[in-house]
């Protein structure tokens, strides 16, 4: 993380700051999901609400700091 002493409020925070902290270093990330089925909480803590996101079927999320054409 780009400040250690500062934890992320909200799952945005995080991903905010996971992505300052890649971003110059070349780094894409991708994930496959085939038949899954996820729980995601729509605040941080253990009594979080949550919603479940079923994927029937594949879903590819590419990040990079790179720009391309096209």
């Amino acid at each position: 993380m780009t400040d250690s002493t500062v934890r992320p409020e909200t799952w945005s925070d995080f991903g905010k700051e996971m992505w300052a902290y890649l971003t110059g270093k070349g780094a894409a990330i991708n994930y496959e999901f085939v038949g899954m089925e996820v729980e995601v909480p729509r605040d941080l803590g253990p009594n979080a609400p949550r919603a479940t996101w079923k994927f029937n079927g594949t879903l590819r999320i590419t990040t990079s700091d790179t720009h391309t054409a096209g």
